[in-house]
């Protein structure tokens, strides 16, 4: 069974930093797009940052210069490091990736449990 699986979140300080890890686990064919969603307290679920299978990004304006997103296709990982946080990106962080599973070669859909992320002094 697919799994994604966030990792890294916590407290940080404005202006600090912190690297989110999301990793797929189980049986996998091919990972295709994966995006960092986030949402925070009392608000509705947005993008934050994706990547293609290519390696091709794009950001959210809210993010753009300060955000980065990459990944490991030998380890089936998708990061995004923060860098200059910001009260405004307290939120849950969420992944979600489109992934060919290894077994059924059947293309779905799936999304991480989350990880919160608290900018605070």
């Amino acid at each position: 069974q697919v799994q994604l699986v966030e990792s890294g979140g916590g407290l940080v300080q404005p202006g600090g930093s912190l690297r989110l890890s999301c990793a797929a686990s189980g049986s996998i064919f091919s990972i295709d797009g994966v995006g960092w969603y986030r949402q925070p307290p009392g608000k509705e679920r947005e993008l934050v940052a994706h990547i293609t299978a290519s390696s091709m990004t794009n950001y959210a304006d809210s993010v753009k210069g300060r955000f980065t997103i990459s990944r490991d296709n030998a380890k089936n990982t998708v990061y995004l490091q923060m860098n200059s946080l910001k009260p405004e990106d307290t939120a849950v962080y969420y992944c979600n990736a489109d992934i060919t599973d290894g077994r059924a070669f059947r293309r779905l859909n799936y999304w991480g449990k989350g990880t919160l992320v608290t900018v605070s002094s």
